[in-house]
């Protein structure tokens, strides 16, 4: 709890701060006791609840040394960077909502599951869990197979196979997708998370705000892919980790238009900044097993240039708009298809001309949860899209504001993303927003 309170005072202390310090990261063994005593809880205390939530009674994953199951793989202790020969967890939870956890297994996994694979009595691996299916009769064994979420699919077919070959074909039928409870497993944040998250979107920031400064970058000088691997860099120095490869472009006042689809997927590789560019950055770490997925936006300004020009800075304000109006339509049990329709409708009304394609974050950047529109669909998405939301999520407002510029004779898309919390309080961001672009140099 000392340790717990250490980080939270020192995430306080970020907000005086114009760089980040390595010493405000934990160290490895203080990491791996938060991340065992955050699992702990979920096992323990979050599980039972969601299992109920969702009338799961049993849940079995399994999988191999090196072929985790995604869900599994969240489940691991500190000291487990993979499962181990075949590891199979059960989750088994009474009519008086009392929840029996164990591994059949050959080890104990940490202190979170005993290991309770007696291989005297039970030689085979599959009769050992067969054996305690019986015992416990559950009404429904969930496994994760699923058609629309790659993160609840994780049970590969051999295991599958394997197990139906053991399992007494009566109790063939109540086998069923434990899609629903994977991802309320993989969507749902602890105290301890949600108390964490405002130090590490800070982290986040704290490094842009770092790469994107005249000390890092010279007009004429610096190019995209100079700033992109500065990034990596410096997160590597601060013993963190990137969960996908950085991007840095340009919009600038010349003959070239917008193109949205180069914007995620066909970015140019290599550009020299030069004074009156906006600069667009997207960025992510991954720090206690969580991540963040951040965009922003810098303006390189001109030597005789005191301030960002009013028409970007307006630009942007139809963007920040955009978030709110996305925001005020999160609500409890609403799907993502749904809430994706009223923002886009509330956006037209207001005359701005907006793209939403925002995602839950946590223990995957792309995380599991309701999908709130795609970059190449503003349309309803089928299955992710129908999942409802709940409280105690966390997600990445993504989306776009596009304004056309006069002075520019283009159209300029304002592209932000900030990470959120969703609790029955309402919606936040937990180290706030951008609500400006960001001067280089800053005056």
């Amino acid at each position: 709890m000392k340790k717990y309170l250490i980080v939270l005072l020192l995430g306080m202390y970020f907000s005086a701060a114009a760089q980040v310090d390595p010493s405000w990261i934990l160290p490895v063994k203080d990491r791996a006791e938060w991340v065992d005593s955050m699992l702990a809880y979920r096992i323990d205390s979050l599980l039972p609840k969601l299992m109920k939530r969702t009338g799961i009674d049993m849940w079995i994953l399994v999988s191999r040394e090196y072929n985790e199951d995604p869900v599994m793989k969240t489940m691991l202790p500190s000291a487990w960077l993979s499962a181990r020969r075949r590891t199979i967890f059960v989750f088994t939870q009474d009519e008086t909502g009392v929840t029996e956890k164990i591994a059949i297994a050959r080890y104990s996994v940490g202190k979170l599951l005993k290991g309770e694979w007696n291989i005297d009595v039970y030689p085979d691996q599959w009769e050992a869990l067969v054996e305690y299916v019986k015992e416990k009769n559950p009404k429904k064994i969930g496994m994760n197979y699923s058609d629309d979420f790659g993160l609840a699919d994780g049970l590969v077919k051999t295991e599958y196979q394997e197990f139906l070959n053991k399992l007494p074909t009566e109790y063939h039928e109540r086998v069923c997708s434990a899609e629903d409870l994977s991802i309320a497993w993989l969507e749902t944040r602890s105290p301890m998370e949600i108390a964490i998250y405002p130090q590490l979107c800070k982290i986040g920031h704290g490094i842009l705000h770092e790469a994107f400064s005249d000390k890092v970058i010279t007009a004429g000088k610096t190019t995209t892919e100079d700033v992109v691997w500065w990034l990596r860099q410096r997160v590597v120095e601060l013993g963190l980790k990137t969960w996908f490869h950085p991007t840095v472009a340009i919009q600038r006042k010349n003959e070239e238009k917008f193109d949205h689809l180069r914007s995620f997927s066909k970015r140019p590789g290599l550009q020299v900044i030069q004074y009156g560019d906006l600069l667009h950055v997207d960025f992510g770490v991954t720090y206690l097993r969580l991540n963040t997925d951040q965009q922003q936006h810098f303006y390189m300004l001109h030597p005789d240039e005191e301030s960002i020009p009013q028409y970007l800075t307006d630009a942007f304000k139809k963007a920040n708009r955009v978030q709110d109006i996305l925001t005020e339509n999160f609500s409890i049990e609403k799907t993502g298809n749904k809430i994706l329709s009223d923002a886009l409708a509330q956006a037209e009304k207001e005359n701005i001309n907006a793209s939403i394609y925002t995602h839950p974050i946590g223990f995957h950047g792309h995380a599991a949860g309701p999908t709130i529109g795609m970059w190449d669909n503003q349309g309803a998405t089928v299955g992710r899209g129908d999942y409802k939301m709940y409280f105690n999520t966390a997600y990445s407002i993504e989306l776009n504001a596009a304004t056309e510029i006069k002075e520019w004779n283009k159209i300029v898309r304002i592209m932000l993303e900030e990470d959120g919390i969703f609790t029955e309080d309402g919606f936040y961001y937990p180290d706030g927003r951008a609500e400006e672009i960001f001067a280089i140099p800053r005056n």
